[in-house]
């Protein structure tokens, strides 16, 4: 079975395709801030003479392009001129894009390099970075996947390297908001953490992903109940003039997507996948086998020129296999906190356009069926928690141009939360407080609701962003809550700004943590204020260096009663269960007494695909994050990892080959030591720290021609075979001490059939 993959890839490499040289790019380019298309705008392929100019819908076409990787740039009076980098041309498809470019100030064109290779929202300045598609799929090590292509940017740390879960800026894994087309979505991930964001692996398919925007901090009131980032997903529209299917085996999923046109002026997306890491765990011989299936479907109409209405839909549902037939296996899936998991989420948005203006609204409702469970050697139960968590929500918002350089933006949300949990927790030993007995039946309805409002304004070298955000939760007693946002940028020279952003962030604690105690029903919402100071450099067109430095103090962080040195800010990460004696579930006793701060500076450096057919990117974060519980002592957080540092990028050769590396180390974060009878010493909390973890990834890119696209790819992580560090404990079967999986070298195949 071992030499099948190389078997595979050897059949592929000496296919003899016919190629078909020509195809197509089509889109349509609009206003950032209307979304109203602009008419007669160019569009060229730069180093070619081919190019086209939009007609009265915005839309352009490009025909009779041979297969390849291009820049393309839009240029219109008025507005900053815009090169869209990475445009892939297949021979299996028309590459279809939608491109928003900015008002420009007219008097700052004559004294302002204009960085056109990048785009920065005028509302976000600073922590804000835009990923495409192309730059997710090619990143080594990244399983195309959304949320590890994250891990590469500034601020960003992993608790474990086989998990998403975010760290940002030495936040907990529950503080990050997650958008999809207009839609919140409280975890995007496969085998999710309740209450937080992480998961092994995201259930985004990045083949209907047009690009991704993320901010680790400074976002605008537009986006409320998070503390430390917001990740914003944009996904595109299917094909309205053909049909296109692909089949796709990837590192650890196989999967197949079709796309095409409807009646009525609209088109379609959808996709289907499935793991296959059932099939190897259980080959491997593993105690438990977890599978998962997920779901994409996106309907887009276009009703006339000013109204269009999207329907999207998205189910992931994740299962775990146990097997217990062995002395050895039992005692191994005694430590495993299972979770069987269903995710359906469905939603529709409507977008309106005014002669100077956008309105949208926005209606969905998101279902997560939770089962966790944890048994031990005999197979007596531990812990069980079956939960059911039903959102609803509807949201508008609007956006306004006063006048040439003053926008107005504004928004309402009302979210029905209907929740219910049966939470069962038999004694079990506890590090620090013994024994912890839970049984609680929880179900509540309450009402989220939020309201913004913000002003940004263009003078000749300053832009300012000034918003208001209100929040309030029925099911806690805490008033209102209101968070002002500040943000400015000054352009002291033609390649140098500078940025300062100032906030309040407010969140409501995880209604997870509602369930064991009455009493955590009183708890506060978290304030976090933040100030963000940075400066931009435009080294050359296609190359950004950004320098930031940030602080934030956090107020009324919920603490344990029962556990002193416990803050939740330290859980959420990980699988979690017996080991952190299932602190992320709330079980202790709460208190709306915990403080903190966290504070760092950050150093990115990024170089876009251009003439120079090369790409790459350089991320160094100098990160500290301290928090204090009930016993007063100011401690390091779980996952603070002092510095790290992200080298990556890759090398165009053609259009048939391509190769890109990742280099990633990061100082080992803390944990919390045991003793001669493997108990943790709660007294020492935090107090030890793992090694340095570092690895190499490599990944080797091969595209075929032909009238059905293919792309095949080598991925090989962790090259020169350095075991991750992790933290000790003791192994079930053995007695002894356990450093953890001694993962090394992991490498894979991928295979995708475009037709």
């Amino acid at each position: 079975m071992k030499y099948y993959p190389t078997l595979i890839l050897s059949f592929l490499l000496s296919l003899n395709l016919t190629a078909q040289e020509r195809s197509s790019i089509q889109g349509t380019v609009l206003d950032e801030t209307t979304q109203q298309p602009i008419i007669g705008a160019n569009v060229i392929l730069s180093g070619t003479t081919y190019g086209a100019a939009t007609d009265v819908e915005g839309s352009f076409y490009i025909s009779g392009l041979p297969v390849g990787t291009y820049l393309l740039r839009v240029d219109y009076i008025g507005y900053t001129p815009r090169t869209v980098s990475d445009v892939v041309v297949k021979a299996s498809r028309p590459t279809v894009l939608n491109i928003d470019i900015q008002e420009s100030v007219l008097e700052l064109e004559a004294a302002v390099v204009v960085a056109d290779y990048f785009t920065r929202s005028q509302d976000t300045p600073a922590s804000t970075q835009v990923q495409s598609s192309e730059e997710i799929r090619r990143l080594p090590g990244g399983f195309e996947d959304v949320v590890r292509a994250i891990s590469i940017l500034p601020g960003v740390a992993q608790a474990d390297g086989g998990r998403n879960d975010l760290i940002v800026r030495g936040g907990a894994p529950s503080e990050n908001l997650y958008i999809i087309d207009n839609i919140e979505v409280p975890n995007i991930n496969h085998f999710g953490t309740q209450g937080a964001s992480g998961g092994p692996q995201s259930f985004i398919n990045l083949d209907f992903v047009d690009e991704t925007s993320f901010s680790t901090g400074g976002f605008t009131a537009k986006y409320g109940d998070r503390l430390s980032s917001v990740l914003d997903i944009s996904l595109r529209e299917g094909l309205e003039d053909q049909y296109v299917s692909k089949t796709t085996i990837s590192a650890s999923q196989f999967g197949f997507n079709l796309e095409g046109g409807l009646p009525s002026d609209g088109n379609f997306l959808f996709s289907a996948r499935r793991s296959y890491l059932d099939f190897i765990f259980q080959a491997a011989g593993f105690g438990f086998v977890p599978e998962y299936w997920d779901f994409l479907g996106k309907a887009s109409f276009k009703l006339n020129q000013t109204d269009e209405l999207t329907f999207l839909g998205i189910a992931a549902l994740n299962n775990v296999k146990w097997f217990n037939e062995t002395e050895e296996q039992r005692n191994f899936n005694s430590q495993i906190l299972g979770s069987d998991q269903q995710q359906i989420m469905a939603g529709v948005s409507y977008q309106h356009l005014v002669n100077s203006g956008l309105f949208t609204l926005a209606l969905s409702q998101v279902n997560v069926d939770y089962d966790f469970s944890q048994r031990d050697a005999d197979l007596e139960p531990i812990f069980q928690n079956v939960s059911h968590d039903r959102q609803t929500t509807l949201k508008a918002a609007g956006v306004w141009r006063m006048n040439r350089n003053l926008r107005l933006s504004a928004g309402a949300k009302l979210n029905r939360v209907d929740f219910y949990s049966d939470m069962v927790l038999n004694q079990t030993d506890v590090p620090g407080i013994g024994t912890l007995s839970v049984e609680q039946e929880y179900a509540t309805v309450g009402y989220k609701s939020g309201a913004y409002a913000q002003l940004a304004q263009r003078f000749f070298r300053l832009n300012y962003t000034a918003g208001l955000r209100v929040d309030h939760f029925s099911i806690l007693e805490a008033a209102p809550v209101v968070s002002p946002r500040f943000s400015v940028s000054y352009n002291l020279t033609g390649e140098l700004t500078s940025t300062l952003s100032l906030g309040r962030y407010n969140q409501y604690p995880s209604t997870i943590w509602l369930v064991a105690e009455e009493s955590n029903r009183d708890l506060e919402p978290i304030r976090a204020d933040q100030v963000v100071l940075g400066l931009e450099y435009l080294w050359r067109a296609d190359t950004r260096v950004t320098f930031e430095a940030y602080t934030k103090q956090y107020h009324n962080y919920p603490a344990s009663l029962t556990r002193p040195y416990l803050v939740m800010v330290n859980t959420g990460a990980g699988f979690g269960g017996s080991e952190e004696g299932f602190a992320s579930f709330g079980v202790d006793p709460l208190s709306s007494e915990g403080t903190g701060w966290a504070r760092g500076l950050e150093l990115f450096v990024q170089k876009k695909m251009s003439e120079i057919p090369m790409y790459g990117t350089l991320s160094m974060s100098y990160n500290q994050a301290r928090f204090t519980a009930l016993d007063g002592i100011e401690k390091p957080g779980s996952f603070d990892q002092t510095w790290i540092m992200n080298l990556g990028g890759g090398y165009i050769f053609n259009e048939k080959w391509e190769f890109s590396s990742k280099l990633r180390y990061a100082t080992g974060r803390p944990y919390t030591p045991l003793n001669e009878y493997g108990q943790r010493m709660t007294s020492a909390y935090n107090s030890e720290r793992l090694e340095a973890n570092h690895s190499l990834d490599v990944r080797l890119d091969r595209r075929w021609g032909g009238p059905w696209g293919l792309i095949t790819y080598i991925d090989v992580q962790n090259i020169y075979d350095k075991k991750p560090a992790r933290i000790p404990s003791i192994d079930p079967n053995t007695g002894e001490l356990d450093e953890g999986p001694s993962l090394g070298v992991l490498p894979t195949i991928g295979i995708s059939a475009e037709f």
